[in-house]
């Protein structure tokens, strides 16, 4: 392997900023593909060394042939997604041009919701009770059996993307008939009730090395399609809930194989019998500013630890991470009327970042205490809410 590794990054969405920066300060040549819609964003140009724009990631065969003539004169040693929505299309190209890291069967057991419960259900991991809209006397089954509210889920969206709750067999039924042909695409699940934790891991030689856990304020189902202010914060360290909650994010990732990487999981603990369930993983590090929230509490960048556990990986070289700190962070982002809000009114000296985006309005705070963390964000919830928080209809897919 050259010392100075190709790094090929697919990016839908802009981001991942950290990750370039990184890989060229270890001296490897750097190539971003991204979509023409996000060719004016902040790309860090002086560390990318070929940029190039495409119409849409996914099409095919498109990617692959741009890739694969790239490929004529370059030596590609790496193949890195930075968005959820490219890493089935990276592992493609990986396997077309036989590159490591994970393949198509793989991929989807981070992308693919049905893919990914199962795979847990038969590691005899907690998962909410789910069906295949695929077999309609099944569906007609599960319906029977498990007492609504129950979730309609698309298999390969992001986040809360498309994901619908309904009350009553009629709608799932209707939904179906809407779906047509797209039926398969989707899954029903049991809606349980109860707090939303995620967990964000970095993996090497098949091992959790390091791991943040937190708990949303709402889960972000509920920010994502009603409003409100979303809101995470670290887990106190010495607690029953963290232990339980790494323990299952554990067990998951030893359930989908992954070998060396990042992860971005979430659970939810349920308000019946208290215990945690599955419900999804990613490959990717965690949206919504969730990096800078776990920076600040441990020290720990996602990004930054990706990239170079990914170039230690190429140059045969052993990774291990960097001391985490045990400091308590939380993160509070909303949409905000004002274009460019104002949050200078928030001026405790426990905001340790700001976020800079048209239309949000957000920030982290950080302290050795965990009450202090959390008083503070039992303050600036109402403020953010009365001064500044916009709401806007939940998209059933990403815009174009």
């Amino acid at each position: 392997m050259s010392p100075s590794p190709t790094i090929l990054c697919l990016a839908s969405y802009f981001k991942g900023s950290l990750f370039l920066e990184e890989c060229h300060r270890q001296g490897c040549h750097v190539i971003v593909i991204t979509e023409q819609k996000l060719s004016e964003e902040a790309w860090p140009r002086a560390v990318i060394d070929e940029f190039y724009l495409m119409p849409d990631l996914a099409q095919q065969p498109d990617i692959t042939h741009a890739v694969s003539f790239l490929a004529r004169t370059r030596s590609i040693d790496c193949i890195v997604a930075l968005d959820d929505y490219d890493v089935e299309t990276a592992a493609a190209l990986r396997e077309h041009l036989r590159l490591p890291g994970l393949g198509i069967s793989a991929a989807k057991l981070f992308r693919d919701k049905l893919a990914m419960r199962v795979r847990a259900h038969e590691a005899q991991i907690r998962v909410p009770e789910f069906v295949h809209l695929l077999n309609h006397e099944r569906v007609a089954d599960f319906m029977a059996r498990v007492s609504p509210p129950w979730v309609l889920k698309p298999r390969s969206e992001a986040g809360s993307m498309g994901i619908k709750k309904v009350y009553h067999s009629d709608e799932v039924w209707a939904q179906i008939e809407q779906l047509g042909d797209r039926q398969s695409y989707f899954l029903l699940e049991q809606f349980v009730a109860g707090d939303v934790y995620h967990v964000d891991s970095l993996v090497w030689n098949g091992e959790i090395v390091f791991a943040a856990a937190h708990r949303y304020g709402l889960p972000p189902m509920t920010v994502y399609q009603g409003g409100g202010v979303f809101v995470t914060s670290t887990l106190p360290y010495a607690s029953q809930e963290r232990q339980e909650v790494v323990e299952i994010n554990r067990a998951v990732l030893r359930a989908m194989g992954m070998q060396h990487g990042v992860t971005h999981a979430e659970f939810i603990r349920s308000q019946v019998d208290g215990r945690f369930y599955f419900l999804e993983i990613a490959a990717r590090v965690g949206g919504a500013n969730v990096d800078m929230l776990v920076e600040q509490a441990t020290g720990v960048n996602p990004w930054v630890e990706w990239a170079r556990l990914e170039i230690a990986q190429l140059r045969g070289e052993t990774y291990a991470p960097p001391q985490a700190r045990q400091e308590y962070a939380g993160l509070l982002v909303s949409l905000a009327r004002q274009e460019w809000p104002d949050s200078s009114g928030f001026d405790d000296p426990e905001i340790v970042w700001r976020l800079h985006k048209r239309h949000h309005i957000g920030f982290v705070v950080r302290s050795p205490a965990h009450e202090r963390v959390q008083s503070l964000i039992t303050s600036y919830i109402p403020r953010i809410g009365a001064e500044y928080m916009a709401v806007e209809a939940p998209l059933d897919k990403p815009p174009d």
